[in-house]
């Protein structure tokens, strides 16, 4: 997958400024694909000199004037072509794992502290995509919601999050514990 996809995914449901769609990848899109605001406003760029999205100039009074995007069919297009395509698999970059991976030659106290921090981050992401999950549904139940459902690819997309970020919760605790255990026999 290319950036490209991910902004014309994410550009779907509504006309978008680039801020409220670094927002959005914050948000939303940033738990399968991660962009820095500068990548976002460059791809925003290409994208409309493509033809793949369309801008439009919003006079603000007390504002900068601002653009909105919105894709456009051949956009929509580039979207079904980049769908037909097979999915490659992905692969993890984590620092964390390099620390863990280097556990028994390094301080298994400072390993233990990386654990115990990524768990509390993964624990707050988690409890941020309870709420926007919560949110989508719009106080119905959730199944319910997955069979009636306005679009269900955010939702869908939020669920791995939420699973990710509870995997890699429970990963970091149980890591944390283990060591900790480790440690304890060792004396």
């Amino acid at each position: 997958m290319t950036l490209r996809h991910a902004v014309l995914a994410a550009l779907l449901d509504d006309e978008l400024s680039g801020y409220q769609l670094t927002k959005s990848f914050d948000v939303g899109v940033a738990n399968f694909w991660h962009a820095l605001p500068q990548q976002l406003y460059a791809e925003l760029t290409r994208l409309e000199k493509d033809g793949l999205v369309t801008g439009r100039e919003v006079v603000q009074d007390t504002r900068p004037n601002k653009r909105l995007f919105r894709v456009t069919e051949a956009g929509l297009a580039a979207l079904e072509e980049f769908v037909a395509d097979a999915a490659k698999p992905s692969f993890v970059r984590d620092d964390l794992m390099v620390m863990v991976q280097a556990a028994d030659h390094v301080d298994v106290d400072a390993v233990v502290a990386r654990f115990t921090e990524r768990a509390a981050f993964a624990e707050a992401k988690a409890e941020l995509f309870r709420a926007m999950l919560r949110k989508m549904r719009g106080g119905r139940e959730e199944g319910e919601f997955l069979r009636h459902g306005e679009r269900i690819g955010p939702y869908l997309t939020c669920l791995r999050g939420l699973a990710f970020e509870e995997g890699n919760r429970d990963w970091c605790l149980r890591g944390a514990e283990i060591l900790r255990e480790r440690k304890r026999a060792r004396v």
